[in-house]
């Protein structure tokens, strides 16, 4: 293979690599992080003890609670004296361990359910039943010795959250993020490879595969903050923003740190091969064919000592 052509197909493989570093992290982190039921409550855990998610559950769960007594009881004329008081409580819940509890409890259980959906072909809406989160509570209040406890009723009750139209869409998206998240990773290493073995000039190429590395993660850190701003922006008004915003930046904190360690890895590297081009320990010259060894110098005689 003549150098000229070895030199462009290096190219091509490099480019292609670079290319498909940043999706590559993307479809991995959305196949084996968000896929992952553990990885998922794990994540989500730390928001049961922000302030602006706290005071979402709290204004959500408030205002749930005055609907269920309006269906009961006519308190619509002392709605606006009860108000403060019922989302006191529920505030104070949220500092509890029952409450943590509850959390967790109920991300597990959304998420198996839309992991169930994902997975199945059933073409029902998802629904998830919080009977067991329900349960959770209780047996914590109980634990706490709060008075009436035992009579908290534990009712399964179906809650929608997904429904059956999007799930098409969604199951086709889920199976080929398992494909790419997979074949993304192994391909760009795979052509990284490739390319510096034919690279005619591989210290040049290495430093390529580092700069565009870095490019990918920088593209990525980027379509972060704009995904953010996007995903905030086409909030319906009544909906908290810092809560969701603190709900995107929990989900994407990982893929945002692979991104921030490809862009400081791909500098890093970059940096070193430039570096060491300058700092070449010197060769010894090498001596010319056919020229003549240097003569070795004559060996002095013996000097006798004068008597």
């Amino acid at each position: 293979m003549s150098p000229r052509l070895r030199s462009a197909l290096s190219a091509v493989l490099i480019a292609l690599s670079c290319l498909l570093v940043p999706f590559g992290a993307l479809a991995a982190w959305a196949a084996y992080g968000l896929a992952d039921t553990g990885r998922y409550v794990t994540t989500m855990a730390p928001l049961a003890a922000d302030p602006d998610v706290r005071e979402a559950v709290a204004e959500t769960v408030g205002e749930g609670i005055l609907r269920a007594v309006d269906q009961h009881l006519d308190v619509r004329p002392m709605r606006g004296s009860v108000r403060p008081f019922v989302h006191d409580a529920v505030r104070s819940f949220t500092h509890t361990e029952a409450y943590r509890l509850a959390w967790d409890t109920g991300n597990r259980v959304t998420h198996d359910a839309v992991l169930r959906a994902l997975r199945e072909e059933d073409e029902r809406d998802v629904t998830v039943d919080f009977a067991p989160v329900t349960a959770q509570v209780k047996r914590q209040l109980t634990l706490d010795h709060m008075p009436l406890a035992q009579r908290i009723p534990v009712e399964h009750t179906a809650v929608a959250v997904l429904p059956a139209g999007e799930l098409v869409a969604l199951r086709k998206g889920y199976h080929v993020l398992e494909v790419a998240g997979f074949w993304l990773p192994v391909a760009a290493v795979a052509f990284a490879v490739t390319g510096i073995g034919l690279a005619v000039r591989r210290r040049r190429a290495v430093a390529a595969t580092a700069l565009g590395t870095a490019l990918g993660g920088a593209l990525l850190v980027l379509a972060l903050a704009v995904g953010r701003s996007l995903t905030l922006a086409d909030l319906p008004a009544d909906v908290p923003h810092p809560a969701v915003g603190a709900v995107y930046d929990a989900l994407t904190g990982n893929l945002r740190t692979v991104a921030w360690l490809l862009l400081g890895l791909g500098l890093t590297v970059a940096l070193t091969v430039w570096l060491t081009r300058y700092l070449r320990l010197p060769r010894p010259a090498r001596r010319r064919r056919g020229s003549p060894a240097p003569a070795s110098a004559p060996a002095q005689a013996p000097t006798r000592a004068r008597a």
